[in-house]
C-alpha cells in the first residue's frame, strides 16, 4: 500500500460539500493494489474485514485483507465478473458478464443461479445488482460483455435491448422493471427504499424511479446528468456518490446538484463504502484499487 498525496484531492463545487464535511477525511488516496486490467465491483465483507472485487478482462475476483493488506485470488475463472453485493443473509451476489447470469455463492462455496434468462431468452451481460429488504434481487443488463471478447464473450443479444430486472425472492421469476436504457449500469436504492436510482453510462445520466409495494417502478425521471457515469452509492445523509469514469468520484445533493468531486489519477469504475465504521470509500479505477477514509459514512449495511 502506498499513498498518493494531492492538495486538490477534493474539488468543492457547492458549499454543501464543505458544510457537509465531505472533504474532511484523508488528504490522500491509498493505492491498495495495481495489477488489474479493468477493476470493478468492490464489496466490503464486514464479518471478515475483507474486500472482494472483480478484474473483468482477467476473469477473476480478488480479495484484499484489511488486517494484513494481503491480496489473493478469491475466484478464477469467475465468468468475467462485474458487480457484487450481499443478500439479506450475507451471501455474495455476483453479476457474471461472461456467463450472462447473476449468481449467489452459498456458504459451502457452491454457486446458485439467480437469473440467466428473461422470457426464455439469455440475458445480455448482467452488470450490477442490489438487494431489496424483501429479498428481491434487482440487476442491470447492458450489452457490455457481449460486444467483444475483452470483458466477456462476443455474441448477439437475444433480448435486443438493455433493461433492468427484478428476481422474485419466493418464486425466482425474473421480471423486467424498466427499459429505454442505452447502457444501464450501477444501481442504488434510496435510504428509505422508496426510489431506485440507475446509472445509464451511454446516456450520461442517472435515472430515478418510484418503487411500488408490488415491486414495480413508476415515475421515471432524470435525477442528474453525469457523463460516463458507472456505479452509484448513497451515504447515510442521502447524498449520492457516483463513479464517473472521466472525472473521478462525484457527490450529488438530494436535489441532483453536483457539490464536489474526489479526484482519482485513473478512470474510475466503481465505489463502495466499507471498513469497521463504514466510512472508508473503496474505489476501483482501471488497474487499481484505492481507498480513502472519510468523514462521510455509507448507508447502514443491514436495513
Amino acid at each position: 500500500m502506498f499513498g498518493i498525496a494531492d492538495l486538490t484531492l477534493y474539488e468543492i463545487l457547492d458549499d454543501r460539500f464543505r458544510t457537509g464535511r465531505c472533504a474532511n477525511g484523508d488528504a490522500r488516496l491509498d493505492r491498495l493494489y495495481d495489477d488489474c486490467r479493468w477493476a470493478e465491483g468492490p464489496l466490503y465483507l464486514p464479518a471478515w474485514r475483507q474486500l472482494v472485487w472483480s478484474d473483468i478482462p482477467n476473469d477473476r475476483m480478488l480479495r484484499w485483507d484489511e488486517a494484513t493488506g494481503a491480496v489473493s485470488v478469491f475466484r478464477s475463472p469467475a465468468g468475467h465478473p462485474n458487480g457484487n453485493t450481499l443478500d439479506r443473509e450475507g451471501r455474495l451476489i455476483t453479476c457474471e458478464q461472461g456467463n450472462r447470469r447473476v449468481t449467489r455463492t452459498e456458504p459451502d462455496g457452491t454457486l446458485t443461479v439467480i437469473a440467466d434468462r428473461f422470457d426464455g431468452k439469455r440475458l445480455n451481460s448482467p452488470n450490477d445488482a442490489v438487494v431489496h429488504s424483501d429479498g428481491s434481487v434487482w440487476f442491470s443488463d447492458p450489452d457490455f460483455g457481449i460486444t467483444s471478447d475483452y470483458e466477456g464473450l462476443r455474441a448477439p443479444s437475444e433480448i435486443g435491448a438493455c433493461n433492468l430486472y427484478r428476481a422474485d425472492p419466493a418464486t425466482g421469476a425474473v421480471r423486467m422493471v424498466a427499459d429505454g436504457f442505452l447502457g444501464p449500469n450501477g444501481l442504488a436504492f434510496s435510504p428509505d427504499e422508496s426510489e431506485l436510482y440507475a446509472a445509464d453510462t451511454r446516456a450520461g445520466h442517472i435515472r430515478a424511479f418510484k418503487v411500488t409495494d408490488d415491486g414495480s417502478l413508476t415515475g421515471d425521471r432524470v435525477f442528474t446528468d453525469c457523463p460516463s457515469v458507472d456505479n452509484i452509492r448513497f451515504d447515510d445523509q442521502g447524498r449520492l456518490w457516483a463513479a464517473a469514469m472521466a472525472s473521478g468520484v462525484h457527490c450529488y445533493a438530494q436535489d441532483g446538484t453536483l457539490t464536489g468531486r474526489v479526484r482519482v489519477p485513473e478512470p474510475v469504475s466503481n465505489i463502495a463504502f466499507g471498513g469497521p465504521k463504514n466510512n472508508r470509500l473503496f474505489i476501483t479505477a482501471t488497474t487499481s484499487l484505492y481507498s480513502l477514509v472519510m468523514s462521510v459514512t455509507g448507508l447502514p449495511r443491514v436495513r
